[in-house]
């Protein structure tokens, strides 16, 4: 998982991904257009996607198409960012159940004459 990170670490290989993910299938020309840089730094930079398996090669006849593969970044939300949200949720779950039970607690509380009045 260190070398999910260290790839995503790079803006450049962010901006790749980003790419794929609105347009996946492109080969390298036309994930090279626009990035201003050579053509070997972005295929370095995809070779490392793909290392990583961040990205994933589909060959078309001569022409290498490049996809996004989104279960290592999967892995990565719920491994880090998963038990996290876990946590919140039962937190606001106990919340709103103790707000619940107040309530109730509240409404059986009164009077009988005064619950009946309030309907």
């Amino acid at each position: 998982m260190s070398d999910i990170f260290a790839a995503l670490a790079d803006t450049t290989r962010r901006d790749l991904l980003d790419r794929l993910f609105v347009k996946n299938g492109q080969n390298l020309s036309d994930l090279h257009r626009g990035t201003g840089m050579s053509r070997q730094a972005v295929a370095k930079h995809l070779q490392i996607l793909e290392a990583t398996n961040l990205v994933s090669v589909h060959w078309q006849g001569r022409e290498k198409l490049h996809y996004l593969n989104p279960v290592p970044l999967g892995d990565v939300v719920h491994r880090w960012v998963g038990k996290f949200e876990d946590a919140r949720i039962a937190a606001l779950t106990d919340f709103k159940q103790q707000m619940e039970n107040a309530s109730n607690s509240s409404t059986n509380s009164k009077p009988q004459e005064e619950r009946h009045a309030g309907r």
